[in-house]
């Protein structure tokens, strides 16, 4: 299963990146969002360390959704859906290999947003970055998992497509507190290691939510076939 994710997540990565268009346009999405909340601050005010972590998050959360409605739509176009479920690629192959492309899409614009952080909302990048690195990753993981199961679900219809991040974004709610939590911390310059509660609740939805998508993602993805 693992190999057939990996030739997935390449072919996808491969297709996005082509034209670049596909990143492009999350990458703007997260951009335009921190530009428009340091617009809020007072001249001459920094932006609070916690609301401008909540202001990254929230910037990669929007982002992803068009991430995955960018992988989905790879298949949909062409109309190569059926043929990918007819392929003796494993199904469980093709929500891994979604949700790895997913995710290094996601932490490359992620990439991005770190300076635009630095320069619109005032903050600063501090050298002891471990656990500010480990959060990304657990968080990242949680929201593309979540984001390569409901993205299935969310293709056909502009109406579903909505449904995306209405379903979406009451199930990170965990996951973007531990990310906000730590974030701040790590922008304000403060010790993170009182914080490592929110990194293990990270973990363990995890672990929750590719339990779920591992259960529930043959059913969804076969079901619109």
């Amino acid at each position: 299963m693992f190999a057939s994710a990996v030739a997935i997540a390449r072919k996808d990565m491969r297709l996005v990146l082509s034209g670049g268009v596909g990143l492009a346009q999350p990458i703007l999405l997260g951009l335009l969002l921190i530009f428009v909340f340091s617009t809020s601050r007072p001249a001459g005010e920094l932006v609070p360390a916690q609301a401008a972590a909540g202001i990254f998050w929230l910037a990669s959360c929007f982002s992803q959704v068009l991430i995955f409605n960018t992988l989905y739509g790879l298949e949909e176009m062409n109309g190569a859906r059926t043929a990918l479920l007819l392929s003796p690629i494993p199904v469980h192959g093709v929500w891994l290999g979604k949700a790895l492309a997913g995710f290094a899409l996601l932490f490359a614009s992620q990439l991005v947003f770190v300076p635009a952080a630095v320069v619109f909302l005032g903050q600063d990048v501090h050298a002891d970055c471990l656990v500010m690195l480990a959060t990304l990753v657990a968080v990242d993981w949680g929201v593309v998992v979540l984001g390569a199961l409901l993205g299935a679900l969310a293709q056909g219809q502009a109406a579903k497509e909505s449904l995306l991040t209405v379903i979406l974004f009451p199930l990170l709610i965990p996951l973007l507190l531990a990310g906000v939590s730590i974030g701040g911390a790590y922008f304000a310059g403060e010790s993170t290691s009182g914080l490592m509660g929110w990194l293990g609740l990270a973990g363990a939805f995890d672990a929750l939510f590719t339990g779920a998508a591992l259960f529930l993602f043959p059913h969804v993805y076969g079901a619109e076939g």
